[in-house]
């Protein structure tokens, strides 16, 4: 094997420390959404206001369609905007016996791929429990379905049609997970 020569170079002379630089400013935190069980009428206007931008403008369902009459019978999850309190997204959880149904589940376009709807489930799945509700069911969109798998949903379902967007029914136990 041949032997590595390496050139010398002269020594530099010592020079001044470079100063440290500045340390970079810590980005503003973004105050945290707030998600929660809607307070009250305003809240839950809100919240169908954000379903009607989300699934009958963005998605196309018929209103008639989206707005089923069963608000006055659900329980709503509601995130509000941090700065103003506004309704930026929203759950809806119908509860038949021991069964949860949760359904609607919006976030307007701006808030979303924050964890809201993550939260806005986590929250509705321990209310549902507390409830005492044994099981969680819902149809989702399938381009929603990882969001409900890393919940804990399985699909039961084949693909099927609902207001023209591809869903499956997925569900999940609820006892002693809590």
């Amino acid at each position: 094997m041949t032997p590595t020569h390496r050139s010398k170079r002269p020594a530099s002379p010592p020079s001044a420390p470079e100063p440290e630089p500045e340390p970079e400013p810590e980005p503003a935190l973004e105050p945290r959404v707030e998600v929660r069980w809607a307070a009250g009428p305003r809240e839950v206007r809100g919240a169908v206001a954000v379903r009607e931008q989300v699934f009958c403008r963005e998605q196309g369902v018929p209103r008639a369609e989206e707005l089923d009459g069963r608000d006055g019978q659900a329980l709503h999850v509601v995130a509000l905007q941090p700065r103003d309190g506004r309704v930026i997204g929203t759950l809806r959880l119908l509860l038949d016996g021991r069964r949860a149904k949760f359904g609607r589940v919006a976030v307007e376009r701006h808030w979303r791929n924050r964890g809201i709807a993550s939260r806005m489930l986590e929250l509705a799945l321990a209310g549902a429990r507390q409830r005492g509700c044994s099981e969680a069911r819902l149809a989702s969109q399938l381009q929603a379905r990882g969001l409900y798998e890393r919940a804990g949903f399985t699909v039961e379902s084949d693909v099927f049609d609902d207001a023209g967007i591809p869903h499956v029914w997925m569900s999940r136990p609820l006892a002693g997970d809590g």
